[in-house]
Protein backbone atom coordinates (compact mmCIF):
# COMPACT_ATOMS: atom_id res chain seq x y z
CA UNK A 1 0.00 0.00 0.00
CA UNK A 2 2.83 2.44 0.76
CA UNK A 3 6.08 0.75 -0.60
CA UNK A 4 5.50 2.20 -4.00
CA UNK A 5 6.01 5.72 -3.07
CA UNK A 6 8.55 4.91 -0.35
CA UNK A 7 10.27 3.68 -3.79
CA UNK A 8 10.40 6.41 -5.47
CA UNK A 9 11.06 8.55 -2.82
CA UNK A 10 14.49 7.19 -2.09
CA UNK A 11 15.44 6.52 -5.39
CA UNK A 12 14.88 10.47 -5.98
CA UNK A 13 17.30 10.74 -2.71
CA UNK A 14 19.69 9.04 -4.20
CA UNK A 15 19.49 10.85 -7.72
CA UNK A 16 19.74 13.81 -5.80
CA UNK A 17 23.01 13.19 -3.79
CA UNK A 18 24.24 11.86 -6.93
CA UNK A 19 23.74 15.12 -8.69
CA UNK A 20 24.85 17.58 -5.86
CA UNK A 21 27.45 20.08 -6.65
CA UNK A 22 30.48 18.95 -4.80
CA UNK A 23 32.29 22.09 -6.39
CA UNK A 24 29.72 24.26 -4.60
CA UNK A 25 29.95 22.60 -1.35
CA UNK A 26 34.13 22.80 -1.71
CA UNK A 27 33.70 26.44 -1.97
CA UNK A 28 31.37 26.74 0.95
CA UNK A 29 34.05 24.76 3.28
CA UNK A 30 36.45 27.13 2.19
CA UNK A 31 34.57 30.61 2.52
CA UNK A 32 33.56 29.28 5.94
CA UNK A 33 36.71 28.40 6.87
CA UNK A 34 38.58 31.91 6.15
CA UNK A 35 35.80 33.53 7.72
CA UNK A 36 36.47 31.16 11.18
CA UNK A 37 40.50 32.10 10.37
CA UNK A 38 39.90 35.76 10.62
CA UNK A 39 37.20 35.90 13.53
CA UNK A 40 34.34 36.47 11.34
CA UNK A 41 30.84 35.39 12.58
CA UNK A 42 28.51 33.38 10.62
CA UNK A 43 24.97 34.35 10.82
CA UNK A 44 22.06 31.73 9.88
CA UNK A 45 19.05 32.81 8.50
CA UNK A 46 15.20 30.91 6.93
CA UNK A 47 11.57 31.06 7.67
CA UNK A 48 9.56 27.60 8.43
CA UNK A 49 11.68 24.91 7.66
CA UNK A 50 14.62 26.79 7.45
CA UNK A 51 14.41 28.38 10.57
CA UNK A 52 14.59 25.02 12.27
CA UNK A 53 17.21 24.19 10.23
CA UNK A 54 18.86 27.32 11.12
CA UNK A 55 18.79 27.02 14.74
CA UNK A 56 20.11 23.39 14.65
CA UNK A 57 22.54 24.26 12.48
CA UNK A 58 24.22 27.25 14.70
CA UNK A 59 24.44 24.36 17.37
CA UNK A 60 26.76 21.98 15.20
CA UNK A 61 28.91 25.17 13.70
CA UNK A 62 29.70 26.60 17.04
CA UNK A 63 30.01 23.29 18.55
CA UNK A 64 31.41 21.00 16.09
CA UNK A 65 33.49 23.77 13.90
CA UNK A 66 34.52 25.93 16.01
CA UNK A 67 33.26 29.12 14.57
CA UNK A 68 31.07 32.13 16.16
CA UNK A 69 27.79 31.51 14.92
CA UNK A 70 23.70 32.56 15.78
CA UNK A 71 20.59 32.82 14.16
CA UNK A 72 18.01 35.63 14.55
CA UNK A 73 14.97 32.86 15.24
CA UNK A 74 16.55 32.05 18.55
CA UNK A 75 15.46 34.31 19.98
CA UNK A 76 11.28 34.90 19.75
CA UNK A 77 11.13 38.04 22.02
CA UNK A 78 13.18 40.03 19.84
CA UNK A 79 11.93 38.52 16.75
CA UNK A 80 8.27 39.43 17.09
CA UNK A 81 9.25 42.95 18.50
CA UNK A 82 11.01 43.45 15.24
CA UNK A 83 7.93 41.97 13.27
CA UNK A 84 5.43 43.93 14.96
CA UNK A 85 6.94 47.23 15.25
CA UNK A 86 9.46 47.13 11.87
CA UNK A 87 7.53 44.84 9.98
CA UNK A 88 8.21 41.17 8.66
CA UNK A 89 10.24 41.85 5.40
CA UNK A 90 12.81 43.80 7.49
CA UNK A 91 12.80 41.49 10.67
CA UNK A 92 16.25 39.79 9.84
CA UNK A 93 18.08 42.49 8.00
CA UNK A 94 17.36 45.01 11.28
CA UNK A 95 18.26 42.02 13.71
CA UNK A 96 21.87 41.82 11.27
CA UNK A 97 21.92 45.48 11.73
CA UNK A 98 21.95 45.39 15.34
CA UNK A 99 24.76 42.85 15.59
CA UNK A 100 27.27 45.37 13.51
CA UNK A 101 27.66 42.78 10.50
CA UNK A 102 30.39 43.46 9.16
CA UNK A 103 33.26 42.02 5.96
CA UNK A 104 33.96 40.02 8.49
CA UNK A 105 30.72 38.05 8.82
CA UNK A 106 29.09 35.46 6.21
CA UNK A 107 25.41 34.69 6.43
CA UNK A 108 23.86 31.46 5.31
CA UNK A 109 20.80 30.67 4.08
CA UNK A 110 18.52 27.72 4.08
CA UNK A 111 15.28 28.44 1.58
CA UNK A 112 13.90 26.61 -0.70
CA UNK A 113 13.14 29.12 -2.72
CA UNK A 114 15.59 31.38 -1.79
CA UNK A 115 13.81 35.01 -1.79
CA UNK A 116 12.31 37.09 -4.79
CA UNK A 117 11.23 40.53 -3.97
CA UNK A 118 9.11 40.56 -7.04
CA UNK A 119 7.11 38.51 -6.01
CA UNK A 120 6.92 39.08 -2.46
CA UNK A 121 8.28 35.76 -1.61
CA UNK A 122 11.16 35.46 1.47
CA UNK A 123 11.25 39.51 1.64
CA UNK A 124 13.10 38.67 4.71
CA UNK A 125 15.69 36.94 3.28
CA UNK A 126 16.23 39.76 0.46
CA UNK A 127 16.61 42.35 2.34
CA UNK A 128 19.23 40.81 4.50
CA UNK A 129 21.53 39.22 1.55
CA UNK A 130 21.33 43.30 0.37
CA UNK A 131 22.24 44.75 3.28
CA UNK A 132 25.11 41.58 3.85
CA UNK A 133 26.33 42.76 0.45
CA UNK A 134 26.12 46.25 0.83
CA UNK A 135 28.84 45.94 3.81
CA UNK A 136 30.96 43.32 2.04
CA UNK A 137 30.06 40.20 4.31
CA UNK A 138 29.80 36.79 2.58
CA UNK A 139 26.74 35.01 1.10
CA UNK A 140 26.72 31.24 1.54
CA UNK A 141 22.98 29.08 0.69
CA UNK A 142 21.92 25.82 0.35
CA UNK A 143 18.25 26.58 -1.51
CA UNK A 144 15.79 24.69 -3.95
CA UNK A 145 13.72 25.72 -7.30
CA UNK A 146 16.31 28.18 -9.18
CA UNK A 147 17.75 29.53 -6.20
CA UNK A 148 15.97 32.66 -6.39
CA UNK A 149 17.82 36.00 -5.13
CA UNK A 150 20.07 33.95 -2.88
CA UNK A 151 21.54 32.04 -5.60
CA UNK A 152 22.09 35.29 -7.65
CA UNK A 153 24.09 37.37 -5.16
CA UNK A 154 25.57 33.84 -3.26
CA UNK A 155 29.81 33.83 -2.76
CA UNK A 156 29.05 29.84 -2.47
CA UNK A 157 25.43 28.36 -3.02
CA UNK A 158 23.99 24.84 -3.47
CA UNK A 159 20.71 24.41 -5.84
CA UNK A 160 19.46 21.47 -4.67
CA UNK A 161 18.79 19.34 -7.81
CA UNK A 162 14.87 19.40 -8.91
CA UNK A 163 14.44 15.60 -9.51
CA UNK A 164 10.27 15.87 -9.17
CA UNK A 165 8.59 19.03 -8.77
CA UNK A 166 6.30 17.21 -6.24
CA UNK A 167 8.89 16.99 -3.60
CA UNK A 168 10.74 20.55 -3.70
CA UNK A 169 10.21 21.41 -0.25
CA UNK A 170 10.88 18.06 1.23
CA UNK A 171 13.68 17.10 -0.54
CA UNK A 172 15.66 20.91 -0.68
CA UNK A 173 14.97 20.84 3.24
CA UNK A 174 16.24 17.44 3.55
CA UNK A 175 19.51 18.19 1.47
CA UNK A 176 20.24 21.36 3.90
CA UNK A 177 20.83 19.29 6.48
CA UNK A 178 22.59 17.22 4.95
CA UNK A 179 25.21 19.53 3.06
CA UNK A 180 25.55 21.44 6.37
CA UNK A 181 26.31 17.95 8.45
CA UNK A 182 28.91 17.68 5.82
CA UNK A 183 30.77 20.74 5.98
CA UNK A 184 30.77 20.36 10.27
CA UNK A 185 31.73 17.21 9.80
CA UNK A 186 34.44 17.61 7.10
CA UNK A 187 38.20 16.67 8.56
CA UNK A 188 39.23 19.84 7.19
CA UNK A 189 36.82 21.98 8.91
CA UNK A 190 35.77 20.54 11.91
CA UNK A 191 37.95 21.00 15.26
CA UNK A 192 36.75 18.37 17.39
CA UNK A 193 34.65 14.81 16.69
CA UNK A 194 31.12 14.45 17.71
CA UNK A 195 29.97 12.89 21.09
CA UNK A 196 29.31 9.37 19.13
CA UNK A 197 32.26 8.93 17.23
CA UNK A 198 34.76 9.78 20.04
CA UNK A 199 33.10 7.28 22.25
CA UNK A 200 33.61 4.77 19.41
CA UNK A 201 36.78 5.95 19.27
CA UNK A 202 37.93 5.44 22.69
CA UNK A 203 36.14 1.54 23.21
CA UNK A 204 37.59 0.33 19.95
Amino acid sequence: MYKDYIKTYLAEVKEIADKVDQESVSNMIGLLKNVRDEKGRLFIIGVGGGAGHASHAVNDFRNLGGIEAYTPVDNVSELTTRTNDDGWHTVFANWLLGSALNKKDAIMVFSVGGGNAEKNISANIVESLKLAKSVGAKVIGVVGRDGGYTAQVADACVIVPNVNPDNVTPHTEAFQAVIWHLIVSHPNFKTKPGKWESVQTQTS
